[in-house]
């Protein structure tokens, strides 16, 4: 039996782009009708329509081909129960070139470690964005879900977005806007602060 490779593909916003997991998936030797795609679903989400159509087209003898392991998930619960399904399928899993066989020990650990990590990490995330949140309610820049932005919110708005601190998702929350509202907060302030900034002068005769 020919060996079926079967691709999928994740980001956790619907502004990220799939291009590069795509060209990687197919550079592993995925067909680009084989690859199945999910956009605006987070790792922690088990009921994701792209992966629950990946496992289905999945046989028995075919391999289920990632570009990162947390594209498959951030939660070892939801790896290890993605995994069994494989197993119960007889087939594998290739997470970035490497091959999780299920009957090999080593495997298995070596995926559970990695699946650790990947769950570790994002705890990490969210606790350095509460850690954010919570020095942005000190300083007053926690305002609450209101339509619009002060002057000086403007300003403080994009230097929370350019100091690298603060993504997206996270000034939505500190400032009560949608993300469409974020983006062009950002974008009013940096035409306030471009036509504010003293030009250079031009010399007169």
């Amino acid at each position: 039996m020919d060996e079926n490779l079967i691709g999928y593909a994740r980001c956790s916003t619907r502004g990220q782009d799939l291009r590069a997991q795509r060209t990687a998936l197919r550079k592993l030797g995925v067909d680009t009708g084989n690859i199945y795609t999910d956009r605006g679903y987070t790792g922690r989400n088990r009921e994701r329509p792209g992966l629950n159509e990946a496992l289905s087209a999945v046989g028995e003898g075919d391999t289920l081909v990632v570009t990162k392991l947390d594209r498959l998930g951030r939660s070892v619960t939801d790896l290890h129960a993605i995994v069994t399904e494989l197993d119960s399928k007889g087939a594998r899993l290739i997470y970035g070139g490497q091959v999780y066989s299920p009957g090999d020990p080593a495997s298995k650990m070596f995926f559970t470690v990695l699946g650790a990590m990947a769950e570790f990490e994002a705890d990490l995330t969210r606790a350095r964005t509460r850690e954010g949140v919570a020095i942005a309610k000190e300083q007053g820049r926690m305002t609450g879900r209101k339509p619009k932005l002060t002057a000086l919110q403007h300003e403080r708005i994009l230097e929370d977005y350019e100091s690298g601190r603060f993504g997206a998702a996270s000034l939505m929350d500190l400032y009560g806007l949608s993300r469409s509202a974020v983006y062009a907060s950002l974008a009013r302030a940096r035409h306030q602060r471009d036509t504010s900034s003293p030009r250079t002068a031009t010399t007169r005769n």
